[in-house]
């Protein structure tokens, strides 16, 4: 595959990631991935995909059944000069429903190499809000 585009900042990465789910274009997409073998992605079904072959077919494959949109928010990130780590917490629009579907709890890894930034992972999971309730209400205190 030949990547095209070369990203300055794994922010450059994270805006085209969501415009291109939006555009629901699976070749555009993994553009912004890393060509590395390990390359993965884990979907909300807990599917972990290796490799960028299965991780384009499987965003082909979920443009294909929807058009779906999503409202991400900014939890937590940390940066080192070659590798970056993105928290997220997403919320899936589907076709014409207004209704919202979600959240999930998303991290991105990005790495830098010679073309730029690239994503090396996707892990998405539903978030379970009861229990993150409980977890929040635990009092932090260092010994």
């Amino acid at each position: 595959m030949s990547q095209t585009n070369t990203f300055a900042s794994p922010e450059e990465v994270e805006h085209a990631f969501y415009d291109f789910i939006v555009k629901g274009d699976a070749d555009l997409l993994i553009q912004l991935w890393s060509e590395d073998e390990e390359t993965l992605c884990v979907h909300p079904t807990g599917v972990r995909l290796t490799g960028i072959v299965p991780i384009r077919e499987s965003w082909r494959g979920i443009f294909t059944s929807a058009k779906i949109r999503v409202q991400a928010e900014t939890v937590a990130h940390w940066q080192g000069s070659v590798l970056a780590i993105h928290h997220l917490t997403e919320t899936l629009f589907v076709g014409d429903d207004p209704n919202p579907h979600g959240p999930l709890h998303v991290t991105h890894v990005y790495a830098r190499g010679a073309h730029g930034w690239r994503m090396v992972s996707r892990h998405a999971s539903a978030a379970d809000d009861g229990h993150q309730a409980m977890a929040d209400s635990i009092p932090h205190t260092l010994h």
